[in-house]
Protein backbone atom coordinates (compact mmCIF):
# COMPACT_ATOMS: atom_id res chain seq x y z
CA UNK A 1 0.00 0.00 0.00
CA UNK A 2 1.33 2.91 -1.03
CA UNK A 3 0.55 6.44 0.95
CA UNK A 4 1.70 9.74 0.37
CA UNK A 5 1.68 12.31 3.35
CA UNK A 6 1.26 15.83 2.17
CA UNK A 7 1.51 19.07 4.15
CA UNK A 8 3.24 22.45 3.79
CA UNK A 9 3.54 24.37 7.12
CA UNK A 10 4.90 24.38 10.80
CA UNK A 11 1.78 23.07 12.40
CA UNK A 12 0.69 20.56 9.74
CA UNK A 13 4.43 19.17 9.83
CA UNK A 14 4.64 18.65 13.79
CA UNK A 15 1.56 16.72 13.24
CA UNK A 16 1.92 14.70 10.59
CA UNK A 17 5.57 13.77 11.79
CA UNK A 18 4.48 11.27 14.13
CA UNK A 19 1.87 9.69 11.40
CA UNK A 20 5.20 9.49 8.86
CA UNK A 21 7.32 8.00 11.68
CA UNK A 22 4.94 5.06 12.20
CA UNK A 23 3.68 4.28 8.51
CA UNK A 24 7.77 4.28 7.86
CA UNK A 25 7.95 1.62 10.42
CA UNK A 26 5.12 -0.70 9.46
CA UNK A 27 5.30 -4.06 7.53
CA UNK A 28 3.14 -3.47 3.91
CA UNK A 29 3.29 0.49 3.66
CA UNK A 30 5.57 1.89 0.90
CA UNK A 31 5.32 5.81 3.25
CA UNK A 32 6.57 8.89 0.52
CA UNK A 33 6.14 12.35 1.81
CA UNK A 34 5.17 15.31 -0.66
CA UNK A 35 5.85 19.05 1.53
CA UNK A 36 4.36 22.23 -0.51
CA UNK A 37 6.55 24.80 1.15
CA UNK A 38 3.95 26.80 1.74
CA UNK A 39 6.32 27.83 4.87
CA UNK A 40 9.33 27.57 3.75
CA UNK A 41 11.87 28.37 6.92
CA UNK A 42 9.12 27.07 9.52
CA UNK A 43 8.55 23.78 7.90
CA UNK A 44 12.09 23.21 7.56
CA UNK A 45 13.65 23.35 11.63
CA UNK A 46 10.41 21.08 12.01
CA UNK A 47 11.52 18.55 9.47
CA UNK A 48 15.17 18.62 10.72
CA UNK A 49 13.95 17.89 13.96
CA UNK A 50 11.92 15.26 13.36
CA UNK A 51 14.31 13.66 11.12
CA UNK A 52 12.02 14.13 7.96
CA UNK A 53 13.50 13.80 4.34
CA UNK A 54 10.68 14.48 1.62
CA UNK A 55 10.52 12.65 -1.47
CA UNK A 56 9.09 15.51 -3.41
CA UNK A 57 9.69 19.03 -2.37
CA UNK A 58 7.19 21.43 -4.54
CA UNK A 59 9.06 24.68 -2.69
CA UNK A 60 5.85 26.64 -3.23
CA UNK A 61 6.80 30.07 -1.29
CA UNK A 62 6.64 33.28 -2.21
CA UNK A 63 6.87 36.43 -0.94
CA UNK A 64 3.76 38.32 -0.37
CA UNK A 65 1.55 35.48 -2.33
CA UNK A 66 -2.46 35.60 -2.30
CA UNK A 67 -4.84 32.72 -1.23
CA UNK A 68 -5.57 32.63 -4.61
CA UNK A 69 -1.60 32.12 -6.01
CA UNK A 70 -1.26 29.32 -2.98
CA UNK A 71 -3.91 27.45 -3.80
CA UNK A 72 -3.37 27.65 -7.80
CA UNK A 73 0.34 26.61 -7.31
CA UNK A 74 -0.29 24.15 -5.15
CA UNK A 75 -3.26 22.62 -7.99
CA UNK A 76 -0.34 23.09 -10.46
CA UNK A 77 2.68 22.02 -8.94
CA UNK A 78 1.24 18.79 -7.09
CA UNK A 79 -0.89 17.08 -10.00
CA UNK A 80 2.05 16.19 -11.81
CA UNK A 81 3.04 14.32 -8.66
CA UNK A 82 -0.31 12.37 -8.04
CA UNK A 83 -0.23 11.35 -11.90
CA UNK A 84 3.50 9.75 -11.29
CA UNK A 85 3.32 8.27 -8.11
CA UNK A 86 -0.31 7.00 -8.14
CA UNK A 87 -0.65 6.41 -4.19
CA UNK A 88 -3.31 4.64 -3.01
CA UNK A 89 -3.71 7.43 -0.07
CA UNK A 90 -3.52 10.53 0.31
CA UNK A 91 -3.10 12.06 3.62
CA UNK A 92 -3.44 15.68 5.05
CA UNK A 93 -4.13 17.35 8.36
CA UNK A 94 -5.97 20.29 9.31
CA UNK A 95 -6.75 23.40 7.41
CA UNK A 96 -4.56 24.90 5.34
CA UNK A 97 -4.91 25.85 2.33
CA UNK A 98 -2.21 22.81 1.54
CA UNK A 99 -4.18 20.57 2.95
CA UNK A 100 -7.91 21.92 0.83
CA UNK A 101 -6.02 21.61 -2.49
CA UNK A 102 -4.49 18.54 -1.93
CA UNK A 103 -7.35 16.67 -0.83
CA UNK A 104 -9.71 18.21 -3.67
CA UNK A 105 -6.52 17.30 -5.96
CA UNK A 106 -6.49 13.31 -4.97
CA UNK A 107 -10.22 13.29 -5.23
CA UNK A 108 -9.37 14.28 -9.13
CA UNK A 109 -7.50 11.54 -9.40
CA UNK A 110 -9.58 9.23 -7.61
CA UNK A 111 -7.33 8.36 -4.97
CA UNK A 112 -8.47 8.07 -1.64
CA UNK A 113 -7.82 10.68 1.19
CA UNK A 114 -6.93 10.27 5.08
CA UNK A 115 -8.15 13.66 7.12
CA UNK A 116 -5.94 14.18 10.15
CA UNK A 117 -7.72 16.23 12.54
CA UNK A 118 -11.35 16.26 10.98
CA UNK A 119 -13.86 17.80 12.39
CA UNK A 120 -13.04 20.83 13.77
CA UNK A 121 -15.50 23.78 13.10
CA UNK A 122 -16.86 26.74 14.53
CA UNK A 123 -20.34 26.65 11.96
CA UNK A 124 -18.72 30.07 11.11
CA UNK A 125 -17.15 30.35 7.53
CA UNK A 126 -15.07 33.80 8.25
CA UNK A 127 -13.45 32.88 11.62
CA UNK A 128 -10.86 31.37 11.43
CA UNK A 129 -10.61 32.61 7.88
CA UNK A 130 -9.51 30.56 5.32
CA UNK A 131 -9.23 27.54 7.60
CA UNK A 132 -13.17 26.75 8.08
CA UNK A 133 -13.56 26.20 4.97
CA UNK A 134 -10.36 24.58 4.42
CA UNK A 135 -11.36 21.55 6.51
CA UNK A 136 -14.78 21.33 4.99
CA UNK A 137 -13.74 20.85 1.78
CA UNK A 138 -11.27 18.56 2.87
CA UNK A 139 -13.99 16.79 4.46
CA UNK A 140 -16.06 16.42 1.69
CA UNK A 141 -13.99 14.45 0.03
CA UNK A 142 -12.06 12.36 2.66
CA UNK A 143 -12.67 8.52 2.54
CA UNK A 144 -11.32 8.59 6.63
CA UNK A 145 -11.96 11.35 8.96
CA UNK A 146 -9.44 10.69 12.20
CA UNK A 147 -11.23 12.92 14.26
CA UNK A 148 -9.18 13.93 17.35
CA UNK A 149 -11.93 13.94 19.91
CA UNK A 150 -15.71 12.73 20.60
CA UNK A 151 -17.11 15.90 19.69
CA UNK A 152 -15.15 16.18 16.32
CA UNK A 153 -16.91 13.04 15.23
CA UNK A 154 -20.42 14.31 16.37
CA UNK A 155 -19.74 17.35 13.82
CA UNK A 156 -18.74 14.82 10.97
CA UNK A 157 -22.02 12.61 11.89
CA UNK A 158 -24.10 15.75 11.64
CA UNK A 159 -22.86 16.28 8.42
CA UNK A 160 -23.93 12.80 7.27
CA UNK A 161 -20.60 11.32 7.29
CA UNK A 162 -21.02 7.52 7.66
CA UNK A 163 -19.79 6.79 11.32
CA UNK A 164 -17.90 3.69 9.68
CA UNK A 165 -15.80 6.28 8.21
CA UNK A 166 -14.74 8.24 11.73
CA UNK A 167 -12.14 7.39 13.81
CA UNK A 168 -11.70 8.70 16.84
CA UNK A 169 -7.78 8.79 17.28
CA UNK A 170 -6.55 11.45 19.46
CA UNK A 171 -4.95 14.57 17.87
CA UNK A 172 -0.80 13.24 17.00
CA UNK A 173 -0.17 16.41 18.36
CA UNK A 174 -0.04 15.00 21.82
CA UNK A 175 2.40 12.56 20.20
CA UNK A 176 4.78 14.85 18.76
CA UNK A 177 4.66 16.91 22.61
CA UNK A 178 5.59 13.97 24.12
CA UNK A 179 8.84 13.07 22.08
CA UNK A 180 10.14 16.30 22.17
CA UNK A 181 9.15 17.50 25.64
CA UNK A 182 12.07 15.20 27.17
CA UNK A 183 14.77 16.56 25.10
CA UNK A 184 17.05 19.23 26.64
CA UNK A 185 16.35 22.80 26.21
CA UNK A 186 17.88 24.35 23.22
CA UNK A 187 20.66 27.68 24.13
CA UNK A 188 18.30 30.06 22.58
CA UNK A 189 15.76 29.42 25.68
CA UNK A 190 18.73 28.80 28.56
CA UNK A 191 20.07 32.32 27.15
CA UNK A 192 16.51 34.28 26.99
CA UNK A 193 15.93 32.95 30.25
CA UNK A 194 18.92 33.65 31.39
CA UNK A 195 18.69 37.50 29.93
CA UNK A 196 14.99 37.86 31.17
CA UNK A 197 16.47 36.92 35.26
CA UNK A 198 14.24 33.52 35.23
CA UNK A 199 15.08 30.43 36.54
CA UNK A 200 15.06 27.50 34.13
CA UNK A 201 12.29 25.77 36.15
CA UNK A 202 8.74 27.30 36.27
CA UNK A 203 7.29 28.21 40.05
CA UNK A 204 4.82 31.37 40.90
CA UNK A 205 6.78 32.87 43.03
CA UNK A 206 6.88 36.88 42.03
CA UNK A 207 9.18 38.00 39.80
CA UNK A 208 9.91 34.29 38.21
CA UNK A 209 6.75 34.41 35.99
CA UNK A 210 6.06 34.30 32.33
CA UNK A 211 3.84 35.26 30.05
CA UNK A 212 4.19 33.07 26.29
CA UNK A 213 1.88 35.42 23.38
CA UNK A 214 1.20 34.32 20.24
CA UNK A 215 -1.05 36.29 18.23
CA UNK A 216 -1.23 36.12 14.27
CA UNK A 217 -5.07 35.08 13.14
CA UNK A 218 -6.08 37.19 9.62
CA UNK A 219 -9.49 37.50 11.60
CA UNK A 220 -7.92 39.35 13.84
CA UNK A 221 -5.87 41.78 11.69
CA UNK A 222 -6.30 45.26 12.14
CA UNK A 223 -8.60 46.71 15.30
CA UNK A 224 -8.47 43.26 17.03
CA UNK A 225 -4.78 42.91 16.69
CA UNK A 226 -4.43 46.37 18.02
CA UNK A 227 -6.75 45.25 20.94
CA UNK A 228 -4.59 42.53 21.97
CA UNK A 229 -1.52 44.52 21.87
CA UNK A 230 -3.25 47.37 24.07
CA UNK A 231 -4.48 44.87 26.46
CA UNK A 232 -0.64 43.08 27.26
CA UNK A 233 0.98 46.67 27.25
CA UNK A 234 -1.96 47.42 30.37
CA UNK A 235 -0.44 43.79 31.75
CA UNK A 236 3.00 44.51 31.23
CA UNK A 237 2.85 47.90 33.11
CA UNK A 238 0.10 46.10 35.89
CA UNK A 239 3.14 43.74 36.51
CA UNK A 240 6.49 45.55 35.47
CA UNK A 241 9.43 43.89 37.43
CA UNK A 242 6.84 40.24 38.62
CA UNK A 243 5.95 39.05 35.42
CA UNK A 244 8.03 38.73 31.72
CA UNK A 245 6.04 38.69 28.57
CA UNK A 246 7.47 36.76 25.90
CA UNK A 247 6.07 37.44 22.19
CA UNK A 248 7.15 35.83 19.15
CA UNK A 249 5.85 37.65 16.56
CA UNK A 250 4.75 36.30 12.89
CA UNK A 251 6.82 37.54 9.99
CA UNK A 252 3.39 38.54 8.17
CA UNK A 253 3.41 42.95 8.09
CA UNK A 254 0.19 43.07 9.63
CA UNK A 255 1.38 41.81 12.72
CA UNK A 256 4.93 42.80 12.93
CA UNK A 257 4.04 46.54 11.98
CA UNK A 258 1.14 47.10 14.81
CA UNK A 259 3.27 44.63 17.51
CA UNK A 260 6.20 46.59 17.15
CA UNK A 261 5.13 49.93 17.14
CA UNK A 262 2.81 49.25 20.62
CA UNK A 263 5.06 46.77 22.56
CA UNK A 264 8.16 47.32 21.37
CA UNK A 265 9.47 49.58 23.75
CA UNK A 266 8.23 48.21 27.00
CA UNK A 267 10.51 47.05 29.78
CA UNK A 268 9.21 43.84 30.74
CA UNK A 269 8.14 42.83 26.94
CA UNK A 270 10.76 40.82 24.88
CA UNK A 271 9.61 40.47 21.04
CA UNK A 272 11.40 37.50 19.11
CA UNK A 273 11.11 36.26 15.47
CA UNK A 274 8.92 33.35 14.62
CA UNK A 275 9.96 30.40 17.13
CA UNK A 276 11.39 26.97 16.12
CA UNK A 277 9.13 24.22 17.42
CA UNK A 278 11.16 22.47 20.30
CA UNK A 279 12.05 26.15 22.03
CA UNK A 280 8.37 27.11 21.57
CA UNK A 281 7.61 23.75 23.65
CA UNK A 282 9.86 24.26 26.37
CA UNK A 283 8.84 28.05 26.24
CA UNK A 284 5.65 26.52 27.10
CA UNK A 285 6.62 24.64 29.81
CA UNK A 286 8.61 27.30 31.05
CA UNK A 287 5.13 29.71 31.33
CA UNK A 288 2.60 30.36 34.16
CA UNK A 289 0.13 31.46 31.27
CA UNK A 290 -0.35 31.21 27.82
CA UNK A 291 -2.15 34.56 25.64
CA UNK A 292 -2.86 32.86 21.73
CA UNK A 293 -4.98 33.45 19.43
CA UNK A 294 -3.02 30.01 17.47
CA UNK A 295 -4.75 26.33 17.38
CA UNK A 296 -1.99 24.50 18.30
CA UNK A 297 -1.28 26.22 21.90
CA UNK A 298 -4.77 25.36 22.62
CA UNK A 299 -3.92 21.72 22.75
CA UNK A 300 -0.28 21.92 23.30
CA UNK A 301 -0.21 23.97 26.42
CA UNK A 302 -2.97 22.17 28.64
CA UNK A 303 -0.46 19.02 27.82
CA UNK A 304 2.15 20.44 29.83
CA UNK A 305 -0.53 21.49 32.42
CA UNK A 306 -0.23 25.40 31.35
CA UNK A 307 -3.38 27.52 31.67
CA UNK A 308 -4.41 29.28 28.09
CA UNK A 309 -6.50 32.05 27.21
CA UNK A 310 -8.19 32.19 23.54
CA UNK A 311 -8.05 35.75 22.11
CA UNK A 312 -10.74 34.92 19.99
CA UNK A 313 -14.29 34.84 19.34
CA UNK A 314 -15.11 31.89 18.51
CA UNK A 315 -12.22 28.36 18.73
CA UNK A 316 -13.33 25.07 16.80
CA UNK A 317 -11.74 23.26 20.43
CA UNK A 318 -14.45 23.70 22.77
CA UNK A 319 -13.24 20.55 24.27
CA UNK A 320 -10.38 22.52 26.21
CA UNK A 321 -12.98 25.43 27.16
CA UNK A 322 -15.44 22.48 28.58
CA UNK A 323 -12.41 20.72 30.40
CA UNK A 324 -11.54 23.76 32.32
CA UNK A 325 -7.92 23.97 30.00
CA UNK A 326 -8.80 27.08 27.60
CA UNK A 327 -10.52 29.95 28.35
CA UNK A 328 -12.21 32.14 25.22
CA UNK A 329 -11.98 35.97 26.17
CA UNK A 330 -11.84 37.07 22.47
CA UNK A 331 -10.46 40.27 22.08
CA UNK A 332 -11.71 42.67 24.30
CA UNK A 333 -9.32 44.49 26.01
CA UNK A 334 -10.84 44.24 29.41
CA UNK A 335 -11.69 40.85 29.51
CA UNK A 336 -8.19 40.16 28.10
CA UNK A 337 -6.53 41.99 31.14
CA UNK A 338 -9.17 40.61 33.99
CA UNK A 339 -9.02 36.91 32.98
CA UNK A 340 -4.82 36.95 32.81
CA UNK A 341 -4.92 38.95 36.18
CA UNK A 342 -7.19 36.25 37.61
CA UNK A 343 -5.20 33.82 36.35
CA UNK A 344 -2.06 35.56 38.01
CA UNK A 345 -3.15 36.89 41.12
CA UNK A 346 -5.37 33.93 42.27
CA UNK A 347 -3.10 30.43 42.60
CA UNK A 348 -6.44 28.83 43.42
CA UNK A 349 -7.69 29.90 39.89
CA UNK A 350 -4.50 29.26 38.47
CA UNK A 351 -4.40 25.44 39.45
CA UNK A 352 -8.11 24.91 38.52
CA UNK A 353 -6.93 25.33 34.93
CA UNK A 354 -3.43 23.72 35.14
CA UNK A 355 -4.45 20.47 36.86
CA UNK A 356 -7.35 20.02 34.71
CA UNK A 357 -7.40 16.78 32.04
CA UNK A 358 -6.17 17.09 28.57
CA UNK A 359 -8.99 16.17 26.11
CA UNK A 360 -6.67 15.89 22.93
CA UNK A 361 -5.42 12.26 23.64
CA UNK A 362 -2.84 9.96 25.25
CA UNK A 363 0.08 10.56 22.40
CA UNK A 364 -1.09 7.13 20.69
CA UNK A 365 -3.23 9.25 17.79
CA UNK A 366 -0.47 7.78 14.98
CA UNK A 367 -0.97 4.20 15.81
CA UNK A 368 -4.46 4.54 15.52
CA UNK A 369 -4.50 5.79 12.02
CA UNK A 370 -2.23 3.99 10.75
CA UNK A 371 -3.74 0.77 11.89
CA UNK A 372 -7.15 2.47 10.36
CA UNK A 373 -5.33 2.35 7.12
CA UNK A 374 -4.52 -0.91 7.21
CA UNK A 375 -7.92 -2.13 8.07
CA UNK A 376 -9.84 0.03 5.62
CA UNK A 377 -7.39 -1.05 2.49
Amino acid sequence: MKVLSVFGTRPEAVKMAPVVRYLAQTPGIESLVCVTAQHRQMLDQVLSLFEIVPDVDLNLMQADQSLAQVTAAVFTHLDPVLARLKPDWVLVQGDTTTVMAAALLAYYHRIRVGHVEAGLRTGDKWQPFPEEINRRVAGAVADLHFAPTEWSRQNLLRENVPDERIRVTGNPVIDALQSVVNMPPPPEVTSLLYKLGLSQDANPSPGNRLVLITAHRRENFGKPLENICTAIRQLADHYQSQVQFVYPVHLNPNVQVPVYRMLGKVPNITLLPPLDYLPLVHLIKRSTLVLTDSGGLQEEAPGLGVPVLVMREVTERPEGVEAGTVRLVGTDVERIVNQARLLLDDPVAHAAMARAVNPYGDGQAASRIVKAILEHG
